[in-house]
């Protein structure tokens, strides 16, 4: 199925890895020019030359905090001017760290509301000058906005006004022919469910295999999805095959957030 992508201006944030990464890689292949952000330069520059040389496409790195508003105000804006628009945008970043209400303070919430709900808004309010009729933006969240996840409370609150953000946004961008979907990842194999499935091991005084094992026996499919088989999903949202979808939320997450 051609995906009719070819040429379309995308921005990828926090991508030099995991889910991120492998969108932008995805997004490449279909022809897409792609361009990645991460705080770290050199794990950006290595990701989008790692893709360029796999697809052929054009992928370019900068440096970006997503916690920085002016950061991100500043990268999109010259992405914009430069490419002449954007059709494609994807905010994303690392989620707030584990740990339970009563471990969080006001200076953990402060840094969780910069990381994940206002860097949401802030990519919208930078991004919409530079996207035009047809273009679109994908959020992506977390099942927390579905079922709170035990000690993950910054996440739950947080990942939840996202979900709300890109309803809202669905509607009021709408008349102007753009689309606003967002995307939950289940329990996809990255760097950052290990760190969580350690986190958990060590606060149950368990193995982290015996974390997998127990979380996999709760899934129908019984296994961890691929970043890949969360791309794709990305990838089709963002597509002009999807020209009819708007103000949805889609899981992949093999089955396992049970709820209507």
């Amino acid at each position: 199925m051609d995906l009719n992508l070819r040429g379309k201006r995308a921005i990828v944030a926090a991508a030099s890895r995991g889910l991120g990464a492998a969108i932008a890689s995805s997004l490449a292949s279909e022809g897409c020019i792609v361009e990645i952000s991460s705080r770290s330069l050199s794990n950006a520059t290595a990701t989008a030359s790692q893709i360029s040389s796999d697809t052929g496409a054009t992928v370019t790195a900068a440096e970006v905090d997503v916690s920085d508003r002016e950061a991100i105000r500043s990268w999109v804006h010259e992405t914009g001017a430069r490419l002449g628009g954007l059709d494609i945008v994807i905010p994303n970043g690392g989620g707030p760290p584990a740990a339970t209400f009563d471990e969080t303070g006001p200076v953990d919430w402060d840094a969780a509301y910069a990381l994940t709900l206002r860097s949401a808004m802030a990519f919208a309010q930078a991004a919409r000058p530079h996207i035009g009729r047809g273009g679109t933006m994908l959020f992506l969240t977390s099942t927390s906005v579905k079922e709170p996840i035990a000690a993950l409370s910054m996440s739950n609150v947080f990942r939840a006004g996202v979900g709300s953000l890109a309803k809202t946004l669905a509607n009021d961008w709408a008349h102007d022919g753009i689309r606003v979907n967002h995307l939950i990842p289940g329990r996809i194999a990255t760097e950052r469910l290990t760190d969580l499935d350690g986190s958990a091991a060590q606060r149950l005084g368990l193995g982290i295999e015996d974390i997998r094992s127990t979380n996999e026996s709760s899934i129908p499919l019984g296994r961890y999805g691929e970043v890949v088989e969360f791309a794709a999903a990305a990838t089709f949202l963002v597509s002009p095959a999807a020209s009819y979808i708007t103000g949805a939320t889609l899981q992949v997450d093999g089955g396992a957030i049970r709820g209507l």
